[in-house]
């Protein structure tokens, strides 16, 4: 009987046994794992690993599936889509029934079936050891959140560097640009009568105007080292790089005393924003990237990925066709 749509189904070699491969040895990443009995005489089957996108959601507490997010928006992760023909080993990869090729994503774990390949390039799928496996879970969660934070660092970079330029800029033509300031307060306060020193913004120009070259210097030069520190912070959290992780945590730590000091003086929600997005960073490096050691550091952190990024992740998220519960044949003496 033909398999339902939407089923996998293995065609064996007739020439092997259901426990060996194609050349007669045993195959450990095939072999099928023990069952249970439920003491009915029925077998259950073990516990699959959980697929994105299956879980029963929370009304409260969404979850975001990562790997359908990158599918979405890099498409899915298919190998073998080029071969002429389909072993039984490359049953993680791909499988054909009917006429179609089932071939597994990757990254979100979706069977896709597509028509078998008009001029394949390729006899075979690749093997293990040619193929790259995509990040999933939370290697793939943090990935995002990191790029996310990358993001954060540019905008910084951007800002504190236009800062920096344009100080060192000002002090550069600061005499002439002082005559031009009087200048217009002068007729600003003769037409519409409006005081200057009653402005902090004005107030803020007019003392930077009156500011000795050598300390706007300074100041342009403190900007645009900031900058700098922020710009390779983006880079290296982009790239995933833990010495970028270590910085930025860091650079925030450093930072929070002096803005934590200036929302005690003037409260803005531009700063309380800034205080919130600074704290989150700081309690995400440090948890999810086990930062300094902490909850177990960077050696507990490479298991993890590898647990969910490896192979043995696939292995865990694949029914094999003994998985299936088996129900014992009835006696015909009763």
């Amino acid at each position: 009987m033909e398999p339902a749509l939407g089923t996998v189904a293995i065609r064996p070699d007739p020439r092997c046994s259901c426990e060996t491969d194609l050349c007669g040895n045993r195959d450990a990443s095939v072999a099928d794992p023990p069952q249970r009995s439920s003491g009915l005489g029925v077998s259950e089957p073990p516990q699959l690993a959980g697929l994105p996108g299956t879980e029963r959601t929370r009304r409260f507490r969404p979850k975001l599936r990562w790997e359908l997010i990158g599918c979405g928006l890099h498409g899915h992760e298919l190998i073998g889509t080029d071969a002429a023909e389909v072993r039984l080993e490359d049953h993680l990869l791909v499988r054909e029934t009917a006429g179609l090729r089932w071939y597994r994503c990757l990254r979100c774990d979706s069977w896709l079936p597509l028509a078998l390949p008009k001029s394949p390039s390729n006899r075979f799928p690749p093997g293990r050891d040619e193929i790259e496996l995509p990040l999933r879970g939370r290697s793939l969660r943090n990935r995002y959140v990191l790029r996310l934070i990358a993001l954060d660092r540019v905008i910084h970079f951007i800002v504190l560097a236009a800062l920096g330029i344009g100080i060192i800029l000002f002090a550069i033509h600061q005499k002439d640009l002082r005559g031009d300031y009087l200048r217009f307060l002068n007729s600003l306060q003769s037409s519409v009568g409006f005081v200057p020193s009653h402005n902090g913004f004005f107030r803020e120009i007019t003392r930077l105007i009156y500011d000795s070259p050598t300390k706007l210097y300074l100041y342009g030069s403190a900007f645009s080292a900031y900058a700098a520190i922020n710009g390779v912070e983006a880079v290296g959290l982009w790239r995933e790089k833990r010495w970028a992780e270590y910085l930025t945590f860091i650079e925030v730590t450093l930072l929070l005393p002096l803005e934590i000091y200036e929302l005690a003086v003037t409260v803005t929600y531009l700063k309380i924003g800034a205080l919130v997005l600074n704290v989150a960073v700081m309690a995400y490096l440090l948890w999810a990237h086990r930062l300094f050691g902490f909850r177990g550091g960077s050696a507990v952190d490479r298991v993890e990925h590898e647990r969910d990024t490896g192979w043995g992740a696939l292995e865990r998220a694949t029914p094999v066709p003994s998985q299936l519960p088996t129900v014992p044949l009835r006696s015909s003496v009763q």
